[in-house]
């Protein structure tokens, strides 16, 4: 075994591979940019050393940066986790040429499926079914616009050097393809540095399915079951769970024996995923299946495999690199239960998913057990940067079967708290909840068939959730009051009392509590030893205290209510059975800020790159017409016109970075 490796990565996959090398006694290596600096997996690491700046071409992208820093650390090996320089057949061989043992595949068997297109050349030799397509070298736009219509719409576009659901697009007829076209070579280009597409025929309800294998330097290769990632949106996953739902033996065995051909077909060794696409069955046949993709590395969803299977994935991988066989053969391996995994993003659902940046101010997550299994690279106080992926977590959990593992799941989201950004944890506890995936009927358009269902708007807060808001406020008066009473050359002063006192009035405070755009007051009536609060849906005694754990609890009447509240300023976030809400203190006496209701100006959603600006100053657009194209973790952003209207100005150049807010152009609404 290596006494010492070097973490080629960052966020919870470094943090994952350091806990695996920990309980092996292996030494690790961290490496980070600026804007790590302060992240868990420099921390948890035995070395550190900053790499770069904080944009990954500069920092986690550097190979000849990190094979620098394994020299001066002596790591005897790179682990270069997943994303980044984990499928980059140039580092792999700078890693050999350098004495470095690089943990994952050949150089060669990177190349073989680092190309789609010739992936899928060389699947078809090994007789891996492939689905009809276009895989050519030629990339004339009319050629593929032919090739395009000949194969029938709706047809895939897929970045030939992609993944991640980068440079990927449906095209549902022939009069779009060119504008989509445009928009996968432009994306492919800006996220891996080439503009080849491949064309697929677009199966309209396909599973996901995907077969993890391993092979040894001996020659010798398994696969450890399948991994069920139907569940998407843009392209990439959601939710991923294993054994898939519905799967039979004989299927199973079939696309088993698939995968390990297509590992064995390009010499390959370590950890990899062979990814198909599968139609539905018919009840009496298992349905076809396609080789879609095979990705030389681990993958994000590996737990799952790991939960069933009672195995260590890394440890394979360390002990495959140090030319160990395999630790068991494929008949020594069996499926335990069920597994499933929740991907926790900084995000924003109701806004097409738009990533969410800031800092996290409170974070609080359920308890780690043989059921429920948290992967993080973040702690509370760390920032959703622009710079990476917005995953904050993955929630994973086991249990006996798959209704159970749901309930699980259910359970452990309800838990799951996070402040200072926006996520989709309750997009996922609906997504789990909802008929289609609760009786697995899953496939990659399950998102947008329950489109309505999932998006629902947000529950409006009641009197419960208004009382343990009311009372946050209320207890933190009190303190405050307290804090300055001591602090005061006359504690005993009546202007330090936090009672509510009036002259000639009712001892009471008014809280105004603003949801969107619905405005809710509660008055508090200070009574000794307790609050009356007069709520929307009448009086009602209140009493309660904050526990030691942090979480509030109520007495409402004779009726106990526990919650979380997290106060910011003026925002207060209420936990409260499962649902989060999100309440702002409004003071009537301060003046509001109004937007200029004539038109005006179209912000960056986030921090960016301009890439494409589609009008000129003069134009006159209609509702819906994209304006500019921005470049934002690694995703297009299309910014439209908000109506009928004119371009006055625009503001930024392609090429130029822009911050969140900034104003792209000027725009005027025409008035009816």
């Amino acid at each position: 075994m290596f006494k010492k490796i070097l973490i080629a990565n960052r966020g919870e996959i470094a943090c994952r591979v350091i806990k695996t090398a920990q309980r092996l006694g292996v030494k690790t290596v961290a490496v980070y940019s600026e804007a790590d600096a302060g992240a868990r997996h420099v921390d948890l690491a035995d070395e550190a050393y900053c790499i770069g700046p904080a944009a990954a071409g500069d920092s986690y992208l550097r190979g000849e940066k990190i094979l620098e820093t394994a020299r001066k650390s002596g790591a005897e090996a790179i682990h270069p986790g997943y994303g980044f320089l984990s499928e980059n057949a140039d580092f792999a061989e700078d890693c050999a040429k350098a004495g470095v043992v690089f943990i994952g595949p050949p150089p060669a068997a990177i190349r073989a499926m680092g190309s789609k297109s010739a992936a899928k050349d060389i699947m078809g030799r090994a007789g891996v079914p492939l689905v009809p397509g276009y895989h050519g070298d030629a990339q004339d736009a009319a050629l593929l616009q032919k090739e395009a219509d000949k194969i029938g719409y709706p047809v895939l576009i897929k970045a030939s050097a992609g993944g991640g659901g980068k440079g990927m697009r449906s095209v549902d007829k022939a009069a779009d393809f060119a504008a989509a076209l445009a928009s996968c070579q432009r994306e492919s280009k800006a996220s891996f540095g080439d503009e080849r597409v491949l064309l697929e025929k677009y199966l309209k309800r396909p599973r996901h399915i995907e077969i993890q294998v391993f092979a040894d330097t001996q020659g010798d290769a398994l696969y450890l079951f399948e991994r069920d990632c139907s569940v998407q949106r843009r392209h990439q996953k959601v939710l991923e769970e294993a054994p898939a739902p519905g799967m039979r033996r004989a299927r199973r065995n079939s696309m088993g024996a698939a995968a390990v051909a297509a590992t064995k077909a390009i010499g390959y060794v370590g950890a990899g995923t062979v990814e198909f696409i599968a139609e539905p069955g018919n009840g009496k046949s298992a349905g076809t299946f396609y080789f879609m993709e095979m990705n030389t590395r681990l993958q994000v969803e590996h737990p799952v495999t790991e939960m069933i299977t009672g195995l260590d994935l890394v440890e394979w991988q360390l002990r495959v690199a140090c030319g160990e066989p395999l630790p068991l053969t494929q008949d020594e391996l069996a499926i335990t239960g069920h597994a499933l995994e929740a991907r926790i993003y900084a995000e924003d659902p109701a806004k097409n998913f738009l990533p969410s940046t800031g800092r996290i101010t409170h974070l609080s997550t359920p308890a780690e057990s043989r059921h429920v299994r948290i992967d993080t690279g973040v702690r509370a106080g760390d920032a959703i940067t622009p710079f990476y992926d917005p995953m904050i977590a993955k929630l994973i959990v086991w249990d006996t079967d798959r209704s159970a593992a749901l309930a699980r799941m259910r359970a452990a989201l309800e838990q799951f708290q996070v402040v200072g950004v926006t996520t989709n944890t309750e997009f996922l506890a609906r997504l789990t909840a909802c008929e289609a995936f609760a009786t697995a009927d899953l496939d990659t358009g399950l998102i947008e068939r329950n489109r309505a269902e999932l998006m629902s708007a947000a529950p409006v807060a009641g009197d419960e959730v208004l009382a343990l808001a009311a009372l946050a406020e209320l207890l933190a008066i009190e303190r405050r009051a307290e804090e300055r009473a001591a602090k005061s050359g006359d504690p005993c002063s009546p202007w330090g009392a936090c009672d509510g006192w009036r002259l000639n009035q009712d001892n009471h405070h008014i809280l105004v509590f603003l949801q969107g755009e619905r405005e809710q007051a509660v008055t508090a009536h200070y009574r000794p030893g307790r609050f009356e609060l007069e709520l929307p849906g009448g009086r009602h005694t209140l009493t309660g205290a904050w526990q030691a754990d942090g979480s509030l609890t109520a007495w409402l009447e004779d009726v106990v209510l526990r919650a979380n509240v997290v106060q910011s300023g003026q925002t207060l976030d209420v936990f409260f059975r499962g649902t989060r809400y999100q309440l702002e203190l409004h003071d009537p006496a301060l003046h509001e800020i109004e937007t200029d209701a004539h038109g005006g100006n179209l912000a960056a959603p986030m921090p960016g790159k301009i890439i494409a600006v589609l009008t000129a100053a003069g134009a006159k657009v209609a509702k819906g017409t994209p304006l500019v194209i921005l470049e934002a973790m690694k995703m297009e952003h299309t910014i439209i016109a908000p109506g009928r209207g004119t371009v006055t100005e625009i503001h930024y150049k392609v090429g130029e970075q822009v911050a969140e807010g900034a104003e792209l152009l000027g725009f005027e609404l025409e008035k009816n």
